[in-house]
Parts: C-alpha cells; sequence; structure tokens
C-alpha cells in the first residue's frame, strides 16, 4: 500500500513487533500499511468522530484486515484500555489538542512502551511537556510535503535534561544530525520573520499589539539565528 511520505516517515517511527493505537485515525493508512508490511501484528485505529472511523473500516475490509485492525470510536486514548498498546500515534492534531490528549489519558499511556508524535503547531510546548511529565524523547524526524514542514518524535517512559530553548523549538536531535530539512525550515521561516519586521517598521505604528509582536519577532530570530549557527559549524 502506498501511503504519503509524511505517513511513512511515521509509520518508520513505529517499533516492528508493537501493538498499535493510531489515534484520530482518519483514513487509517498507517495501521493498514504496517498490518501489510508484517511490522505490527495489530493496531486499534480509532477516531473521535463516526465519518473516519466508517472510511477507515471500509479501508480495513478492502484489505482483508477485519481480524488485525478494529476500529474504535474514542475521544483521545479515552477508550483505549492498559495493556491494549505498545505505540500509541498521535498525528494531524494541534500541540495544544495533543498535550491535552496525553495529559487525559496519563493514566492508560502509563502501560504504553512508545509515543509517536507529530503535532502541527507549538511544538516546542509538547517537548517540554514530555521532558517534565516523565518522557524521554529519543528520536525525531522531519519531512517536507505539499508545502508543509512535518516533525515528528519517538517518547518513551524515562527521564532525560531539560533541552535547551532552541532544541525545544527545532529538535535536539534535528540540529544534531543538521537535518537538510529543518535547515530549509529555519532559513524559509527567518524570511518571513524579517519580511514582517520590515512591513512593521515601515508602518511606523507604536501602538502595543505591533510592539508586542515585534518582540515575539526578535525573540524568534534570535532562535533562528542560533540554530542556523549549528549548522555552520
Amino acid at each position: 500500500m502506498n501511503i504519503s511520505r509524511r505517513l511513512n516517515r511515521l509509520a518508520d517511527m513505529v517499533t516492528e513487533g508493537s501493538r498499535l493505537a493510531d489515534v484520530g485515525t482518519d483514513h487509517g493508512y498507517i495501521p493498514i500499511a504496517l498490518r501489510l508490511e508484517g511490522v505490527i501484528p495489530s493496531a486499534l485505529a480509532m477516531d473521535i468522530n463516526p465519518g473516519p472511523l466508517e472510511r477507515a473500516k471500509e479501508h480495513i475490509r478492502q484489505f482483508d484486515l477485519e481480524t488485525d485492525i478494529h476500529t474504535r470510536l474514542s475521544d483521545g486514548v479515552q477508550a483505549l484500555c492498559p495493556g491494549e498498546a505498545d505505540s500509541v500515534l498521535i498525528a494531524g492534531m494541534g500541540g495544544a489538542l495533543t498535550i491535552k490528549i496525553l495529559e487525559a489519558g496519563k493514566d492508560v499511556l502509563s502501560s504504553v512502551q512508545e509515543l509517536i508524535l507529530q503535532p502541527q503547531s507549538e511544538i516546542d510546548k509538547v517537548r517540554l511537556y514530555l521532558l517534565t511529565h516523565g518522557y524521554a524523547i529519543t528520536g525525531e524526524k522531519m519531512v517536507f510535503e505539499d508545502g508543509k514542514y512535518y516533525p515528528a518524535m519517538r517518547a518513551v517512559h524515562g527521564e532525560m535534561p531539560l533541552w535547551q530553548d532552541v532544541e525545544l523549538q527545532y529538535g535536539k536531535y534535528l540540529l544534531e544530525e543538521k537535518h537538510p530539512v529543518l535547515q530549509e525550515y529555519l532559513k524559509e521561516k527567518e524570511k518571513t520573520c524579517k519580511k514582517i519586521q520590515e512591513k512593521l517598521a515601515a508602518d511606523g505604528k507604536k501602538a502595543e499589539k505591533i510592539t508586542a509582536r515585534q518582540k515575539e519577532l526578535e525573540d524568534e530570530l534570535r532562535l533562528i539565528g542560533q540554530a542556523l549557527e549549528v549548522y555552520e559549524r
């Protein structure tokens, strides 16, 4: 089964032999692909909305995988029982919602061996949540597809030192690897921030909101500069 590069990167992060719970499964493509490849023995395709679950069911039927992949209506991991899954995948959601799911499901997630996460926003807050709530981040990936950048991470239960601000924002492992996709993202982000700065300066306004936005841009450009310095070493 052919899946997008973004979904393929996520699938690659799932440990072989794991029972997967795919939260917000949508079409169910990742559990289907992993089962067809023999990477996982079984999966739960979970979603808060009936519509996506019906689409996932149809795709699961098409590949005769009803015995191995079951669907379940669930708000986050609320319908997941302890010991049912080894890996939990949460992708395609905002960072705040990702954290909300992790916090609300912390009891059942204590029995899970790994988390595969791909928040669409506020990824620094997700990283900070993990590192301050008994998780260690063990790997990161990043892909560019259809005009968007998608960073993802794998986390397990454990402890590790708190990362620096630039590492929380852009990923400690991505920076250590000097990941080329991250470098492209940083350069593009730097150009965007500078253009906004120029526009604000041209407006010449001193409103409180404008001043606050200028400070945000300065802070963001400072972190981007720190990250880009890594690539020059």
